[in-house]
């Protein structure tokens, strides 16, 4: 009986040793088509083109990490997820990045995301704020500290945001479309301070100080 079994249980081992192998040479298992899903500034060709995958490879053969990590490369991908969808198809799902700030710059006008990476050099969308800052950029802490401090403000105050002038990581200022200031300092205690400006700026004046948001002051 317990040779029978073993007999069995090696049957079992070889016949799904077998499957695997029909199914990591077979052509009925093969890539067919690619399906591009979230691109809109980015083309097809491009994503085909990065994601280097032959029509008629079989879907075992496809490293999908290593695939999203080539469609990664290009330079308005934000994040690329790659997967297999039998019985012969690729799907890759692309999120863009998209302009949160933008400066200029002797070789034209970057455009930086929501993650202060500098991705593309274009015309920026409409009512995105201009970054001021000495060195803008990928990797640049005071920019990466103006790209914070622009999530958490409201809605209501976004819109009305001009310039974000970032002297330095601990020293950052919105300049309003009507022209007034307001002081926001670090990024710390960021949502207390999204909490005061609203109120502070229905009161008449032009420099509104929340870098202290326990003591904000208008001038």
């Amino acid at each position: 009986m317990r040779v029978r079994t073993v007999f069995l249980g090696a049957g079992v081992v070889v016949a799904l040793l077998a499957a695997i192998a029909v199914a990591w040479f077979s052509p009925l298992l093969s890539v067919r088509t690619i399906d591009v899903e979230g691109i809109g500034v980015v083309t097809r060709e491009e994503v085909l083109d990065a994601l280097a995958v032959a029509e008629g490879t079989p879907l075992l053969q496809v490293d999908t990490a290593a695939a999203a990590q080539r469609v990664a490369t290009l330079p308005r991908a934000a994040s690329v997820r790659v997967q297999r969808e039998y019985p012969s198809s690729v799907r890759v799902t692309v999120t863009e990045r998209e302009a949160v700030l933008y400066f200029e710059a002797p070789d034209g006008t970057h455009s930086v995301d929501a993650e202060g990476v500098d991705f593309a050099v274009e015309p920026p969308p409409l009512l995105t704020p201009r970054l001021v800052t000495a060195t803008p950029g990928t990797g640049d802490p005071a920019t990466m500290a103006a790209v914070r401090v622009l999530e958490v403000l409201p809605p209501e105050l976004g819109v009305q945001v001009d310039a974000v002038e970032a002297r330095s990581e601990t020293d950052i200022s919105l300049v309003l479309a009507d022209g007034r200031v307001v002081v926001w300092g670090s990024v710390e205690r960021s949502e207390r301070k999204a909490a005061v400006i609203l109120p502070l700026l229905t009161q008449p004046g032009q420099q509104f100080d929340v870098a202290s948001p326990d003591l904000p002051t208008v001038r």
